[in-house]
């Protein structure tokens, strides 16, 4: 589904679930409020169409939180926010206080095709000015690389039907299967050095919420991980 067959309305609120909660917690009323400047009112209005159109899931006092159709919705243009933030900085080098609201204004006229330009060009980042994770893409490819080499065009790409999620984003008792690698070769010899592939199972272990460092378990085996490759491992969970 292209962005542009919603409204940027709907990618508002669904950017702020995802911020917010991701696709594992309730996101208030109050804390949706804040973040859009809307009164709650029209807040509680807005999150009952969205449950109407199966993007979220909602419960009056408690919240509202992405269905699976919401969380692809939400991760594209996150994804497509995140990036524009990075080149934003990185290369017209626009002041740190004007880069989100410049990054608002652009991310729902991105195509697809300039968001993939953008991170060639940016040589794959997996995280914004404010070091939140940028989402993995939607196309059908493994790893960066491959995607660097497809010369096809943006409409004959294929794409993915899972919603990932990295490794870093794990919750306790989870696991999933690696599906998609991010980064350049270098990265992507890392991560194989420790024995994580595409179609690998990882299981959460524990996590140090101060540093990001995670502990998962690999083939029953823990690996210790800093963010800089976690951050760039990213699965299929399963239910």
């Amino acid at each position: 589904m292209s962005t542009k067959d919603i409204s940027e309305n709907i990618e508002e609120y669904l950017e702020v679930l995802y911020k917010e909660g991701k696709n594992k917690n309730h996101v208030s009323t109050t804390t949706i409020s804040k973040n859009l400047n809307i009164a709650p009112g029209s807040v509680t209005q807005m999150l009952k169409k969205l449950e109407q159109l199966g993007y979220i899931k909602y419960i009056p006092y408690k919240g509202a939180i992405l269905t699976d159709k919401g969380l692809t919705v939400s991760q594209k243009i996150t994804r497509k926010h995140r990036i524009l933030e990075r080149f934003l900085k990185d290369i017209l080098k626009i002041k740190d206080e004007n880069v989100h609201l410049e990054a608002c204004a652009m991310e729902h006229a991105l195509s697809d095709e300039a968001e993939r330009a953008l991170c060639h060009m940016l040589k794959y980042p997996d995280v914004c000015p404010d070091n939140h994770l940028i989402p993995p893409c939607h196309f059908d490819f493994e790893n960066c690389e491959e995607c660097m080499q497809n010369t096809k065009d943006i409409a004959e790409v294929g794409i993915r039907n899972e919603n990932l999620i990295s490794i870093i984003d794990l919750l306790p008792k989870q696991k999933g299967t690696v599906l998609f690698i991010r980064g350049d070769e270098e990265t992507l010899t890392k991560i194989l050095s420790q024995g994580i592939a595409i179609g690998t199972e990882i299981s959460f272990n524990k996590k140090d919420e101060t540093s990001n460092v995670i502990n998962i378990l690999v083939n029953s085996k823990q690996k210790i991980l800093k963010p800089e490759i976690s951050n760039n491992i990213f699965i299929k969970i399963e239910n």
